[in-house]
């Protein structure tokens, strides 16, 4: 029987007959899965900014009851900024707890972090703001602090590199490598006139 009659019948060669893949075609896979990976890690890095929003917003039941939502007359920034013990700007954390000013720059923030991260648009915008928001953060739980205001332990489990420095580490990470292509609207973001004449917004 021919080599064609078998091909013809769905006859397929072993492993070892068939005819390797070339290095551009491992290459050009194994890109792929880590494009995949970062849009994945970009997806879930947004969803927890807007994971805040929401629960804030709304009063979901978990960091944020229902009486304190947004939504309801609660402050989100207040008992975050109320609670500061450590580090050198406590006072001013203080100073700010209750403002309405910081309470919409902070859910805005939140708010245009997150769906932009998870949409995969103006990611070098989104790196920016989410790590000022995100240092501002680690500023005011200041995990370098052995003990809080009132000499209690601070039970800091890295003095320098905590989740405010992964999530910051992500953000830089997926923006810089443009992940919005994949499971986004990168590459229709990038196509609109504004967008391209000015590479910030991308």
């Amino acid at each position: 029987m021919s080599t064609h009659s078998h091909a013809t019948h769905g006859f397929h060669l072993p492993a070892f007959a068939r005819r390797p893949r070339t290095a551009e075609a491992e290459e050009a896979a194994t890109l792929s899965a880590v494009d995949y990976a970062l849009a994945t890690l970009r997806v879930l890095v947004g969803f927890v900014f807007l994971w805040a929003f929401l629960d804030k917003t709304f009063g979901l039941g978990y960091a944020t009851p229902s009486a304190k939502a947004w939504i309801h007359g609660g402050s989100p920034a207040k008992g975050f900024l109320a609670s500061v013990s450590a580090g050198p700007l406590q006072s001013t954390f203080h100073s700010w707890a209750g403002q309405g000013w910081a309470d919409w720059l902070f859910m805005l923030a939140l708010l245009g972090i997150g769906l932009a991260v998870m949409s995969g648009v103006a990611l070098r915008l989104s790196a920016v703001a989410g790590t000022a928001l995100l240092g501002l953060m680690w500023l005011a739980e200041f995990p370098p602090a052995r003990h809080l205001a009132g000499g209690a332990p601070s039970m800091s489990s890295n003095p320098f590199v905590d989740y405010h420095v992964v999530y910051a580490a992500a953000l830089i990470a997926v923006a810089a490598v443009a992940t919005g292509s994949r499971l986004g609207l990168g590459r229709l973001w990038a196509r609109l006139p504004v967008v391209r004449d000015h590479a910030w917004l991308r």
